[in-house]
């Protein structure tokens, strides 16, 4: 139950914050090249302090410790952010730079986290503490959204706005604080041996996940995924803001209905896995991703009168199967990794994907002025994302039918 309340809290607070920071940015003056660096230069933080922060974590004896100390860096970072428009008449630069560096220390605080998390969860009981955990998360991830948005429609003043937005890094301020208190109650009931930091270990290190041919395979079409995810991150907030002309509520309406279809199918799921492993299911989220594409492309041939409703009930449908993702990602790594080299591992795996959650958003807003700029380029961007996500699917598919099957560690 422990993880349960840390994932309402810590997606809460992080929630709250994450998801309105476009219309933070588009209020202190970015464009879509600056919208676009919102999401490029947290993730090239994360790239450069991955891996020395893996090695860091894996030689802790106390991970419990790390995670608490991230979420009050990430707690002070926070409230900086919310006094910067007190202070500053133009603070957009300060705030890139600042949720940058923040981000990163939240990754810190997720390797931390999940390494802790084999310490204190046996693998046999994984599966049902991520489901719990994950409903819980998917929750709050609903209705946050849904209250930010609301509240942002409350008025038409761009500067209450701004102030709104204040208010809400000071509330994340103070569910992070929540989180580190929750937090500091798990105890390891299997701690990890701690590794020295010395050259001889990162050598080793690299040559144990180099000779993992089940990691480097599932990296690899973990990678390609990621990409194809990542490609229409930013060109979704432009279609919907430029082109569907949603409001913020019609904008968090979205994030709701999707978080909505995971939380009502989260156990539907879970048991999917129960049944057919943690591998297999994962197909069917790629898949459903592959037509949120579809989704924003039929939305943008139609009337704007009624276009932005029609996106809001096909993005709803198009996330049925996007808890296999949340969900699965993480016990799939898991099944590939040893227990040796944990943190440094998973650290490396994400410093992949961060790496690609940082050039593929810039990338798909590249695509999209070069095709045009305009509505036909941006409906023939994401024709291009949909073909790249069935090959993804299809890639994940073969992995599961075709490679050996991976045998999950226990403790």
């Amino acid at each position: 139950m422990r993880y349960a309340l840390d994932g309402l809290l810590i997606t809460a607070g992080v929630n709250l914050v994450a998801n309105n920071n476009y219309f933070f940015a588009s209020r202190l003056g970015a464009n879509d090249y600056q919208l676009s660096l919102v999401q490029f230069l947290p993730q090239i933080v994360n790239f450069i302090i991955l891996i020395p922060g893996g090695l860091l974590i894996d030689s802790l004896f106390n991970k419990r410790r790390m995670v608490r100390i991230m979420l009050f860096i990430t707690a002070i970072m926070y409230a900086i952010m919310g006094l910067l428009p007190f202070f500053i008449d133009k603070p957009l630069t300060q705030f890139i730079g600042l949720i940058s560096v923040s981000t990163g220390i939240l990754m810190l605080h997720n390797i931390s986290w999940l390494s802790y998390f084999t310490e204190v969860v046996p693998a046999r009981t994984r599966n049902h503490v991520l489901t719990l955990r994950t409903q819980m998360s998917v929750f709050v991830g609903m209705l946050i959204p849904l209250v930010a948005g609301a509240v942002l429609t409350l008025t038409n003043s761009e500067n209450i706005k701004i102030i709104i937005h204040q208010c809400f890094f000071f509330i994340s301020v103070l569910l992070l604080v929540l989180t580190s208190h929750n937090f500091r109650k798990l105890t390891a009931v299997n701690p990890a041996e701690p590794k020295k930091i010395s050259l001889s270990e990162i050598k080793n290190a690299g040559r144990s996940l180099i000779k993992n041919k089940p990691f480097l395979l599932f990296t690899g079409i973990a990678l390609f995924f990621y990409m194809t995810w990542h490609l229409d991150w930013t060109l979704y907030f432009i279609g919907q803001q430029q082109y569907l002309k949603m409001n913020e509520f019609l904008i968090m309406l979205a994030t709701v209905g999707a978080t909505a279809t995971q939380f009502l199918t989260m156990r539907f799921w879970s048991k999917m896995n129960e049944r057919f492993g943690v591998v297999f299911p994962v197909t069917f989220g790629i898949i459903g991703l592959g037509f949120c594409p579809v989704a924003m492309m039929v939305s943008l041939s139609l009337p704007l009168s009624i276009s932005p409703y029609v996106f809001l009930t096909l993005h709803f449908i198009a996330n049925f199967c996007f808890a296999t993702i949340s969900l699965n990602f993480f016990q799939c790594l898991l099944q590939v990794l040893g227990k040796e080299y944990l943190s440094l591992s998973i650290s490396i795996y994400t410093c992949l994907i961060c790496l690609s959650n940082a050039i593929m958003p810039v990338a798909g807003v590249a695509l999209y002025k070069a095709l045009g700029n305009d509505l036909n380029g941006l409906r023939l961007t994401f024709l291009i994302i949909f073909v790249l996500r069935l090959i993804a699917a299809l890639f994940w598919f073969l992995r599961w039918r075709f490679a050996p099957k991976p045998t999950e560690n226990t403790d």
